[in-house]
């Protein structure tokens, strides 16, 4: 399971969405219950916010059962993530991510695509608090061998995603595509503290 990522680069068209934080932090290890940068449309505009990593209905009364990550292929049948599935689909961009590998000593390794920025795919909500909505998301992801990693998505994919009027089997084709080639190397167990962050988690393991 894919429960690290790093944001840490982004371009400035990024930065110009309606919405962007304003003290926008690079992040190198990006954990479950991290505040996580989201984009998603309104109206045929994209927007961008901060999230919460970690799916939060309207209807839960224990935010520890937060879900962090959803599977690509249940997804669409599971009653939690209904509403999003058909109305609140969103964009997590990243630098990459990390995965651990091994059967009792566990190597982290990173994870990246060809372009500077990648795109997951997620799924949002909102949390209602008296004077606040709170924004929180899970990541989808697909198997991948014995592991599960993060639907990446391309830029023809991307606008199906966020399209309202996209249909659920075109979604299911998308979330079921073949994934890009990834490049991949060990890094430090440094990344294995998810309070560790900053360039050094990217240091050879």
């Amino acid at each position: 399971m894919s429960g690290r990522y790093a944001l840490f680069n982004w371009p400035e068209a990024m930065a110009q969405l309606p919405g962007f934080p304003q003290h926008m932090r690079a992040h190198w290890n990006l954990a479950p219950k991290s505040q996580v940068l989201m984009i998603y449309q309104q109206e045929q505009e994209r927007h961008a916010t901060l999230a919460l990593w970690g799916f939060t209905s309207a209807w839960m009364t224990d935010l520890t059962r937060a879900v962090a990550h959803a599977r690509a292929e249940t997804v669409h049948t599971q009653p939690m993530f209904k509403k999003a599935w058909h109305g609140q689909r969103c964009l997590l961009p990243a630098n990459g991510f990390f995965e651990w590998r091994g059967q009792h000593r566990k190597q982290p390794f990173w994870l990246s695509a060809a372009e500077p920025v990648s795109y997951f795919a997620g799924l949002w909500d909102v949390y209602s608090v008296p004077g606040r909505d709170y924004y929180s998301v899970a990541m989808l992801t697909q198997q991948a061998a014995n592991l599960r990693r993060p639907v990446l998505l391309n830029a023809e994919q991307q606008a199906l995603w966020l399209n309202p009027e996209s249909s659920t089997e075109q979604l299911l084709e998308l979330l079921a595509a073949t994934q890009p080639q990834l490049h991949e190397r060990r890094v430090s167990t440094l990344i294995n503290d998810p309070l560790v962050d900053g360039p050094h988690c990217l240091n050879i393991g």
